[in-house]
C-alpha cells in the first residue's frame, strides 16, 4: 500500500477553517493564491510525493544513509528524488519571489510540508533544515549573505544545517563551548564540536550552508554570550562559485532508533587551522537568531508527527480491509470478516483518523495565523495573528508529535502480530515517529513554552482569550440544534472548562510556586493541544453540516461530522483528567526523596 496524499481534507481546512480565500482577498502578495491556486499546488506536490518519494520510503529504512572516509552516501535514489523535488520549485514555496522564492502562504506550503513529511520523514528532514537557515538569515542575514546564499539554497543547488548541540551541551545551550576567534578582515575561526546535526553531511548537494552557534573572545557566560555563524562546507567566492574545502569535517554520523535513512552527523570545526566563517547579525544575540530557525523547525516538526501518523493510519486501514479473521459479533457474515468490521478495530481506526484531522486542521488554522502575521496590513491584525501563531507553535510541535506515538502504536496493533515484523512497514513508522518528541525541543521543552512565555508571562490573559473565542463556537453549536453539534458542544464545553482552570493554576503558580506549575507543564500542553485540534475538528463540523445540507460532497461531509463527533466523545474527555492531574497532582509529582530513586 502506497501513500496517498490528503487533498480534499487539507483543501476543506484551507477554505472552512483557515480561510484562504479571504487571505488572498486581504492580502495583495496573496492576490493570486486562492484556493484554485491551492488544488493546483496540491495536485502537483501529492504526484510528485506519490510517485517519487513515498516509495523510497521503506528502502530508506533497509538501506540507510552510510559514511566511509569522511564522506556520507544517501540512500539510492534519494539524489535523483532531491533533483525533482527541487526542480520542480519546492525548496522555494513559500519564501521571498525576490530571492527566487515562489511566495505562497504557508497555509499552502504547510500541506505541501506535510505531504512530503508523509512521503518520507528521512528524505524530508533536509529540505526542513533549509527552510530554518533561509528563515534565519532573512530575518538577521546581512544584505551580502542574503544575496549570495539564500538564492542557492532555495533553488536546492546548496542546503542548510542547524547546529546547536554540542557532547556536553543538549538543551542547555548555555553550556556551548564552540569558539569563534575574529580575524580583523570581517571572518572568523571557528572551533568546536557540533552532534546530532540533521544532513551535516550528505552527497545530495556541492555545498552545505552550515548555521553555527559558538561564542567570541570575551563573551559574557550563558546564554546572553552566543552568537551565530555562518560556516559553509566550501568557501564561496563573491560571484557564488565554489571555492577552497573549509575546515568543517564530518566524523561519523549516529545509527538511530528510525529516520535511517536522514544522516545524523558529527561535524568537526577547525582541526586544520579553523573553519572561515561569517557573523550572522551582531555578536551575543546568535540565541535570539537561533529562535527564528527552531521556531519554523518546530512547526515543522509538529507537521511530521501528523505526516508519519496519517501514513500509519492509511497503512492500518489498508490492513484491516484485507485480514481476515473471526466472525463479526453482530452476526452481519456467517464467517469470518475482514477485521475493519470488529468494533475495537474500529475504534482505533477512528481514533487515528480523528486526531490526525484534529491536529491536521490545527497547523494548517495556526499556519494562516502566520500569514496574516506576516503579510497583512493592519498593524493590529498582525500583531492578534502573531501572537496566536506564538501559542499555537508549543502546542502544534508538542501534541502532534505526541499524537504520532499514539497513533503510530495503534497502527501497530491494527496489524496485530504482524505489525511487529519490520517487512509489513507499520513498526518503521512507530520508530520514525520517536524522535518526534525529542528534537527541535522536547515536548518538556514546548511545555516550559507555553507555561513560562505563554500563559504566566500575561497572567494567562490570552490563554483565556483563546477561551472565549472556543466559546464562541460552542454558542454556534447550540444553533446548529442536530445531535451530533449538540454532542460536540457539551463535550467542547466541558473541555474548555478543564482548560480554562488549568491556566488559572499555572498563572497563579507559575511564579510563587514554580514546581507546582511546571510538574503540571506536559499535562497542560497536552490538555491545550487535546482541546485546540477538538475546537477547530467541531469548527469543522459546523461547515460540514452547511455544506452537507446544500448537497455539497454529502459522503466527504457525513464522515467529517462523523469524525468531529468521535474526537469529542473518545479525545476530548481525556481534558478533565489531565486537569485533575495538574490541579491536584504537584505534590506528589515531587513527593519522592531523589535518593529514593
Amino acid at each position: 500500500m502506497t501513500y496517498r496524499a490528503p487533498i480534499k481534507d487539507m483543501l476543506f481546512d484551507m477554505q472552512a477553517l483557515a480561510g484562504l480565500q479571504t487571505l488572498s482577498e486581504q492580502i495583495p502578495a496573496f492576490a493570486d493564491h486562492g484556493l484554485d491556486t491551492a488544488q493546483a499546488v496540491l495536485e502537483e506536490s501529492a504526484k510528485l510525493n506519490e510517485e517519487v518519494i513515498a516509495p523510497l520510503n521503506f528502502e530508506g529504512d533497509k538501506n540507510p544513509s552510510s559514511f566511509k572516509d569522511g564522506q556520507v552516501f544517501t540512500t539510492p535514489g534519494f539524489k535523483d528524488a532531491f533533483r525533482q523535488y527541487v526542480d520542480g520549485g519546492w525548496q522555494g514555496l513559500q519564501h521571498p519571489e525576490a530571492y527566487g522564492g515562489q511566495g505562497l502562504p504557508k497555509t499552502i506550503g504547510a500541506a505541501c510540508g506535510e505531504m512530503v513529511q508523509a512521503a518520507n520523514v528521512s528524505f524530508a528532514l533536509c529540505p526542513l533544515l533549509t527552510d530554518g537557515a533561509i528563515e534565519a538569515l532573512l530575518t538577521a542575514g546581512s544584505e551580502a549573505q542574503k544575496s549570495l546564499f539564500i538564492p542557492k539554497l532555495l533553488s536546492g543547488e546548496w542546503t542548510g544545517s542547524m547546529n546547536l548541540t554540542e557532547p556536553q551541551a543538549g538543551s542547555d545551550l548555555a553550556l556551548v563551548r564552540t569558539r569563534a576567534e575574529p580575524q580583523g578582515d570581517g571572518t572568523y575561526k571557528v572551533f568546536g564540536t557540533k552532534i546530532y546535526i540533521t544532513y551535516g553531511e550528505h552527497d545530495l548537494t556541492d555545498n552545505i550552508v552550515h548555521l553555527v552557534l559558538a561564542r567570541v573572545p570575551g563573551a559574557p557566560e550563558g546564554v546572553k554570550g552566543i552568537s551565530l555563524f555562518l560556516v559553509s562546507k566550501f568557501l564561496v567566492n563573491e560571484d557564488g562559485s565554489l571555492g577552497a574545502r573549509n575546515d568543517v569535517h564530518c566524523v561519523s554520523i549516529e545509527h538511530k532508533l528510525g529516520i535511517k535513512a536522514s544522516p545524523t552527523a558529527v561535524l568537526q570545526f577547525g582541526d586544520h587551522g579553523g573553519a572561515v566563517g561569517t557573523l550572522i547579525g551582531e555578536e551575543n544575540r546568535g540565541l535570539e537568531y537561533m529562535f527564528i530557525m527552531m521556531n519554523a523547525a518546530r512547526f515543522g516538526v509538529g507537521l511530521q508527527g501528523i505526516a508519519v501518523a496519517d501514513r500509519a493510519y492509511q497503512k492500518a486501514v489498508a490492513y484491516a480491509k484485507d485480514r481476515v479473521q473471526s466472525r463479526p459479533v453482530d452476526g452481519s457474515q456467517s464467517g469470518p470478516a475482514a477485521i475493519i468490521h470488529h468494533p475495537d478495530v474500529r475504534r482505533m481506526l477512528m481514533t487515528q483518523r480523528a486526531l490526525v484531522e484534529g491536529c491536521r486542521a490545527m497547523a494548517i488554522d495556526a499556519a494562516a495565523a502566520y500569514d496574516i502575521a506576516h503579510h497583512h496590513d493592519d498593524a493590529e491584525a498582525r500583531k492578534e495573528a502573531q501572537a496566536f501563531y506564538e501559542f499555537m507553535v508549543p502546542l502544534v510541535k508538542g501534541y502532534s508529535t505526541e499524537m504520532s506515538l499514539e497513533v503510530t502504536s495503534l497502527g501497530v496493533q491494527v496489524h496485530g502480530g504482524m505489525g511487529f515484523i519490520e517487512e509489513t512497514g507499520a513498526a518503521q513508522y512507530y520508530r520514525d515517529a520517536r524522535i518526534l518528541t525529542i528534537y527541535e525541543g522536547t515536548t518538556a521543552i514546548q511545555a516550559n513554552d507555553l507555561v513560562g512565555r505563554k500563559t504566566v508571562r500575561d497572567g494567562g490573559a490570552f490563554a483565556r482569550g483563546v477561551a472565549a473565542q472556543i466559546e464562541e463556537t460552542e454558542g454556534a453549536l447550540a444553533a446548529d440544534g442536530s445531535a451530533d453539534a449538540q454532542a460536540v458542544r457539551a463535550q467542547l464545553a466541558a473541555a474548555r472548562s478543564a482548560y480554562v482552570a488549568v491556566v488559572d493554576f499555572i498563572a497563579a503558580h507559575g511564579k510563587a510556586k514554580p514546581n507546582a506549575a511546571f510538574a503540571g507543564s506536559v499535562p497542560y500542553l497536552m490538555l491545550a493541544g487535546n482541546l485546540m485540534a477538538g475546537w477547530q475538528l467541531a469548527r469543522s463540523l459546523l461547515a460540514a453540516q452547511e455544506r452537507r445540507a446544500a448537497g455539497e460532497e454529502v459522503d466527504f461531509m457525513s464522515a467529517k461530522i462523523a469524525t468531529a463527533r468521535f474526537y469529542a466523545e473518545h479525545i476530548l474527555p481525556r481534558c478533565q483528567a489531565l486537569r485533575d492531574a495538574v490541579l491536584n497532582g504537584a505534590d506528589s509529582t515531587m513527593a519522592l526523596p531523589i535518593d529514593a530513586f
